[in-house]
């Protein structure tokens, strides 16, 4: 039973890794046309994440294979019940790829000006979609006895679901914003600062109503922070890296408060992963068909040489993630070839 939480808790990092790598990214693109006042800008802003934005992806893939090896049974229900929604969220990833590195291909302001508007659609519908996943998930699903789910697109778009979506379009605006503290000078880094405050409160106002929204489901979720006092751990501490955060922008300190937007984000997850457990996959209809870490998980050898295998891997992973952020260090400057 122990190989079952330990693969639990890896699985939540790293998609804490994806949420918090990817989400500067998207956040980037979900700014980009506002923030942005001119080509140079664009590229700039387009520079910065162009080294590091394939590779954050890297971390959804790892995440996926986990599920697929690990926990193969909710891997089948959420890929075969939420079908459309994957497939939607796969077209948005392939056109924001497009959009990256179709945009300066062309001179042409029209050509640019295309793909920066297809840039920001995707990046927000990204956004948008994993956080009404994630809503449908904290809200549960109708899971029956044979771990099929039967919910259509727009049972999907539940108030909640939208309100979990809208949430993390904010965040990951908010991350972005703080990651270009880092990565550029001039206007554009002083119109960054500028929205960060506005960003800020906003996600603290939907995050707020998130909550609420959760509690207000009475379900399991609920049920977990009510009887055990310690995963209100999680997020306190989400709050006080976000207030943390409001500090280090304020005292010019870009990198720290990246580093507690980051904390933030994967705190966040970590909590509402406490508040599951030990349920992957909460069924609306019975207690008794939830997915458990359990039950939906592979025989005790394959999660023993699954182990192996992530244990030797991710240390390249975690090296190579490194190393690029570190070659790539510093402000962006805008090349004649390139973004």
């Amino acid at each position: 039973m122990i190989l079952n939480e330990i693969w639990f808790v890896l699985f939540l990092l790293i998609i804490a890794g994806y949420l918090i790598l990817d989400g500067f990214d998207m956040g980037v693109g979900i700014l980009h046309l506002p923030l942005a006042k001119n080509d140079i800008e664009r590229r700039t802003m387009l520079g910065s994440i162009g080294p590091v934005w394939d590779g954050n992806e890297v971390w959804l893939v790892l995440g996926g294979g986990v599920l697929f090896a690990v926990f193969p049974l909710a891997y089948a229900s959420v890929f075969s019940g939420f079908y459309i929604a994957f497939m939607g969220v796969l077209t948005v990833l392939i056109l924001r790829a497009v959009t990256i590195e179709f945009r300066s291909q062309r001179p042409s302001a029209r050509w640019r000006n295309g793909w920066d508007i297809a840039f920001g659609a995707t990046s927000f519908g990204l956004a948008f979609l994993l956080g009404v996943a994630f809503g449908n998930l904290l809200a549960g699903v109708p899971l029956d006895a044979s771990g099929d789910i039967h919910i259509d697109l727009l049972e999907m778009l539940s108030p909640f679901a939208i309100l979990v979506g809208v949430t993390t379009v904010v965040m990951f605006a908010m991350h972005g914003a703080i990651y270009l503290l880092l990565k550029t000078e001039g206007e554009l880094l002083a119109r960054a600062r500028a929205v960060i405050p506005w960003l800020m409160g906003a996600f603290f106002v939907l995050n707020t109503m998130v909550i609420v929204g959760t509690l207000a489901l009475d379900h399991q979720i609920t049920l977990r922070y009510v009887r055990e006092v310690w995963p209100i751990i999680l997020p306190a501490g989400a709050l006080l890296a976000l207030a943390l955060t409001g500090l280090f922008v304020r005292r010019d300190q870009p990198l720290r408060a990246f580093t507690t937007s980051s904390l933030m984000i994967g705190l966040l997850l970590l909590a509402a992963g406490a508040g599951m457990f030990p349920n992957l996959i909460i069924s609306t209809l019975d207690q008794a068909y939830n997915l458990t870490v359990y039950n939906a998980a592979s025989e005790a050898n394959t999660l023993q040489v699954a182990l192996i295998i992530a244990l030797l891997g991710m240390p390249f992973v975690l090296l190579y993630t490194t190393g690029v952020y570190y070659i790539f260090r510093g402000k962006t400057e805008v090349e004649p070839e390139g973004y």
